[in-house]
């Protein structure tokens, strides 16, 4: 939104504060500037001049002899088609900045050209470029009208809620309170006739459009609007039209009241109709595209069919022309959603439907009248109302009033501010205060500010915050007695397996929880197992994953495209369908280890040893292997007693090279964990350890053959680990020998000999009665 500062000063008395620093005020205390720009600065040295001769030069251009004034007599070479003796234009003298380049005397037509003669869109004023501007003034005087400016853009994401500051007098009224000037309104409610209009208006839901005003205007010329109209309409951005179109751009800009001018002897009827579309009803519109409405759709219609989409544009057969002798001007009020959800779906945004989606002030529709009728009789002399006023209104709200206690104002603001200092404050702004009683006000707020904005007293907080400023406010930190939470063990063990995996070179990965059923089946997972998602981000990922295995396979061999070898871990939740109840949600580890060269066995012993250091002491047997898994390499992680996860090699059909994956059920290992271990002191007594080396077929797991020598070994065993493995000669095929070391000690005392080779007895005859030879 563009705001010209010579409007403001206009409706702000005494306005004389620079631009630059006017656009930081109002970005400090109400809306956000996205810059300051200067424009039309050349028209301080531009002039009006009179063509005193004219004389056709070689090429089609001129030689003009003009007077000045200001700059005396000077010979321009002018191109312009309607350049003539008589002429009065404007005229540009030699070394003005005009549109970015410095103007210089250069020779046309073997004659000095001192300057020149310039249309209406080369001075910034209109955007004619057919001849020069053609001015009612006198030589050396001003284009009247038409001064130095500066815009100050807002950003529009900043004014959403603000519907009265879509306009220069909403935004005059908030310069004037911060400022503490006196605000004008341009509007003269007294010019408005009685009612009674010759146009009927129906509405045929007052939801949809709460209120319908209109005048009906004769002897209408319809014509360009004069130079300071189009100046003013150029300079935020409107395109200048003719004087009727131009004067309801004018009125939206100046009080935020969207309008429209029917040619009215396009009408049918003596009624115009406000009803919703018919379904495949047609507008050709003022933008000459044909629009397909449907019953969501509010049209402004005749007795013939529908001449205009409500609050959006008008229809082309209805608009003002050169012809036009009659107008009905429109100004109304329509429901904020309805006109958003119309723009959207025909995916046409306009000046008028970007105020009214904002939700305007329905009591504004009659100012807007009054303005319009003001500026008519300025820019078409002559023009007659026809009638009185045609208003067509619901029933509307009265103005709502807001308690406003000033002890809980302070509290909420965060510093002490008088009763007297609110009620200044507010009533700049227009709002209405009285004292209920001593430190309690009772607010009524502004139609304009009603419409959704400012409804509770937090709002006026706001109101009375920005204006005194925010930076008046001292920081203080909330005066809340505040404790640390308890912690979360599984978010700490979550770290701390993140920790361990990132320490032996793992990369985290994040997946989506969503896998689709062609995913699901491929992984030997039932699509019907899943929890399905209502509105699911993409078509192809409905469902929630019960797997992390899909995820990293994906990651795998997104990877293995760049990467001739990768470590890869994911922590995340599998989502499991519960009858009756929510979903459950239970917390896995997932790792990867990815090679494109060796047998595979390397990655699987890494991922056993990644989930030891989770797990201290964990187990692992083998396993039937699942869809994806390799048919001989899969194991099944066992601790404490308990199945926590698996580790196995993929299938060759699931990835390119070698990848071997551990996934482990974080909740019941956090579960299983052992709790704050206890002081244990040093050993005081010595312990003795001996080896033993049993024979035992190869498909024989040593963790069952360990678990067989603890258990021989009795309550004196301190440890028993693995030391090595042997097959070969002297012992036969398909054999093998595993060695252990057992270490045997006492607490209180020294074992001696003979309980020692009691406990090494123990264990040979144990383990020859379950049917294994030893090496001794």
């Amino acid at each position: 939104m563009k705001f010209s500062t010579n409007w403001l000063r206009e409706l702000v008395e005494g306005l004389d504060t620079p631009p630059a620093e006017l656009g930081l005020l109002i970005t400090l205390k109400t809306a956000e500037q996205e810059g300051v720009h200067e424009t039309g600065g050349h028209l301080k040295d531009v002039c009006a001049a009179r063509v005193l001769s004219v004389e056709a030069l070689a090429g089609g251009n001129s030689k003009a002899v003009v007077e000045t004034a200001r700059y005396g007599v000077r010979t321009v070479v002018c191109g312009a088609p309607n350049c003539r003796p008589g002429l009065v234009s404007v005229y540009v003298p030699v070394g003005t900045v005009l549109n970015g380049r410095r103007l210089e005397k250069i020779r046309i037509g073997g004659v000095d050209s001192d300057g020149m003669l310039a249309s209406g869109a080369e001075l910034g004023i209109n955007r004619d470029y057919e001849g020069v501007l053609e001015l009612d003034a006198e030589p050396g005087g001003p284009v009247p009208g038409c001064a130095p400016d500066a815009v100050i853009e807002i950003d529009n994401k900043s004014l959403t809620h603000r519907p009265d500051l879509w306009g220069h007098h909403g935004m005059a009224r908030e310069v004037a309170a911060i400022l503490g000037k006196r605000l004008r309104d341009p509007v003269d409610l007294s010019l408005l006739p009685d009612p009674g209009g010759p146009v009927k208006v129906d509405i045929e839901d007052y939801v949809l459009c709460p209120r319908y005003s209109a005048l009906v205007f004769e002897n209408v010329s319809v014509k360009p609007s004069p130079q300071w109209l189009q100046y003013r309409l150029e300079s935020i951005g409107l395109n200048p039209i003719n004087n009727i179109v131009d004067v309801t751009n004018f009125v939206m800009a100046e009080i935020a009241q969207p309008m429209h001018a029917f040619d009215r002897d396009t009408l049918v009827g003596g009624r115009i109709i406000v009803r919703s579309a018919a379904a495949g009803e047609m507008v050709v519109a003022l933008n000459q595209e044909t629009y397909r409405l449907d019953p969501s759709n509010l049209v402004i219609a005749d007795e013939k069919g529908a001449v205009a989409i409500a609050g959006v544009i008008g229809g082309l057969e209805t608009g003002i022309t050169a012809k036009t002798t009659r107008i009905v001007l429109e100004s109304a009020n329509f429901r904020a959603g309805n006109i958003r959800k119309t723009s959207a779906r025909l995916k046409l945004r306009t000046d008028a439907s970007t105020r009214f989606e904002k939700a305007q002030d329905p009591h504004n529709t009659v100012r807007g009248l009054a303005r319009a009728l003001e500026l008519f009789r300025i820019v078409s002399p002559g023009i007659r109302l026809v009638g009185g006023l045609i208003d067509n209104c619901a029933t509307l709200a009265a103005p709502s009033e807001i308690r406003l206690p000033l002890d809980w104002l302070c509290r909420k603001l965060g510093r002490p501010i008088t009763a007297a200092e609110v009620q200044r404050i507010l009533r700049s702004l227009e709002f209405g205060v009285r004292e209920e009683e001593p430190g309690l006000l009772a607010v009524r707020v502004p139609s304009w500010r009603a419409t959704k904005d400012i409804t509770i007293k937090d709002d006026l907080v706001e109101e009375v915050g920005r204006m005194v400023g925010y930076d008046s406010i001292t920081p203080v930190s909330p005066a809340i007695a505040a404790s640390v939470p308890p912690g979360d063990p599984m978010r700490e063990f979550q770290q701390q397996a993140r920790k361990v995996a990132a320490s032996q070179g793992f990369t985290e990965v994040y997946n989506y929880s969503f896998v689709n059923e062609e995913t699901a089946r491929r992984f030997g997972m039932d699509p019907a197992a899943h929890v399905a998602v209502t509105n699911p981000i993409a078509a192809d990922l409905s469902l929630l994953r019960t797997s992390l295995v899909p995820g990293i396979v994906g990651n795998i061999n997104d990877n293995a495209r760049h990467f001739h070898d990768f470590r890869l871990f994911e922590i995340g939740c599998e989502i499991h369908k519960q009858p009756g109840s929510l979903p459950l949600e239970t917390p896995h580890f997932i790792g990867a280890v990815y090679g494109q060269e060796g047998d595979g066995q390397a990655g699987m012993f890494e991922c056993k040893r990644l989930a030891g250091y989770l797990l201290p002491g964990l187990e692992v047997r083998p396993a039937e292997p699942r869809v994806h898994e390799h048919p001989s390499r899969a194991w099944t992680i066992h601790w404490r007693g308990a199945l926590l996860g698996r580790i196995s090699e993929l299938h060759p059909d699931f990835c390119g090279g070698r990848a071997a994956i551990v996934d482990i059920d974080l909740a019941l290992a956090l579960q299983l964990r052992p709790g704050t271990p206890r002081y244990q002191p040093l050993r005081r007594f010595p312990s003795s350890s001996f080896d033993v080396s049993i024979v035992a077929g190869m498909r024989e797991l040593v963790g069952t053959l360990q678990g067989l020598v603890s258990g021989h070994a009795g309550p004196h065993l301190e440890s028993i680990a693995f030391v090595r493995q042997y097959s070969g000669p002297p012992l036969p095929e398909g054999y093998k020998s595993v060695s252990f070391r057992v270490t045997i000690g006492a607490t209180d005392r020294t074992l001696t000999a003979e309980e020692l080779a009691a406990v090494r007895s123990r264990i040979i005859e144990g383990m020859k009665a379950a049917g294994y030879e030893l090496r001794i």
